[in-house]
């Protein structure tokens, strides 16, 4: 005699009962989580030096100044754009082979403009370690020659 069996059931996982899980999960990560605020951009400062009064002048030197806006000027001209800041100084030293220059740049000007002036001195020949700085305050007004 033959008796009829249950046929085996394939073992199941209850994937609703496991979804619903995992979403209550998901949200209390979400709703517990603390997001990342955005980083303030690092200021830095600039360090200044007060003018020396003196009698003798030891050499003459052209101005390459960087006001707050970020304009340019070499001595009185004044540079349209960072980019063209390297022919203006090949200019300078092939009219000017033995003038000097300084570097004066406002004490607010942003350190990514004054790396990039850095940049275009090197790569126009004259090394960064001839060009003095002299940080303006701000409210001063520049030097009268």
């Amino acid at each position: 005699m033959e008796f009829q069996r249950p046929s085996p059931r394939a073992r199941q996982v209850p994937i609703v009962a496991l979804i619903d899980i995992l979403f209550i999960v998901l949200i209390f990560f979400i709703v517990s989580s603390e997001f990342k605020k955005k980083r303030e951009v690092l200021k830095i400062e600039l360090p200044t030096v007060r003018d020396v009064p003196s009698q003798s002048i030891i050499d003459e030197r052209s101005v390459l100044a960087i006001d707050r806006d970020g304009t340019i000027r070499l001595d009185n001209l004044t540079v349209p754009d960072l980019k063209l800041l390297e022919a203006y100084l090949g200019a300078f030293v092939k009219e000017n082979p033995n003038r000097k220059l300084e570097l004066e740049p406002d004490k607010e000007v942003s350190l990514e403009k004054l790396m990039g002036v850095w940049d275009a001195l090197t790569r126009a020949g004259i090394e960064v370690k001839d060009v003095p700085a002299r940080i303006q305050l701000p409210g001063e007004s520049a030097p009268q020659e």
